[in-house]
């Protein structure tokens, strides 16, 4: 197994596990301090917005490559065995799904319509 294919690999669990991590934390067998590590792992994980921004030489990358990764090891940890599998395995599912384009394409424009929308209002004032 060559080295890019092991990386592509743990992106991939790396991927699976953050998705699988956010099931868990509305998991009501997941205790309340996981929870809360849970949704803030994830919500850093798969949102847009870095501490680091990503256009800074090595710096923004380095969030990505450390923090989630190690963000999602802690958790982990404090997520039961049984709730972890469970959310594993939806998050397999749920990221083995086809995905539709066409869907992406009209959040897109509705998006842009409705900056468009605000930039109109905000100018007629």
């Amino acid at each position: 197994m060559s080295l890019l294919s092991q990386l592509k690999d743990w992106a991939r669990r790396i991927r699976r596990d953050a998705v699988a991590v956010y099931f868990a934390a509305r998991d009501p067998r997941t205790p309340w301090l996981a929870r809360i590590l849970a949704v803030a792992i994830a919500a850093y994980a798969l949102s847009p917005v870095d501490l680091i921004p990503d256009f800074i030489p090595v710096l923004g990358y380095l969030d990505d490559v450390l923090l989630v990764p190690l963000g999602l090891w802690l958790v982990i940890h404090f997520i039961p065995p049984q709730v972890l599998s469970a959310s594993r395995e939806k998050a397999a599912s749920l990221l083995a799904r086809p995905r539709s384009y066409v869907a992406a394409a009209w959040i897109v424009g509705i998006w842009v319509a409705c900056i468009v929308a605000l930039a109109l209002w905000w100018q007629s004032r």
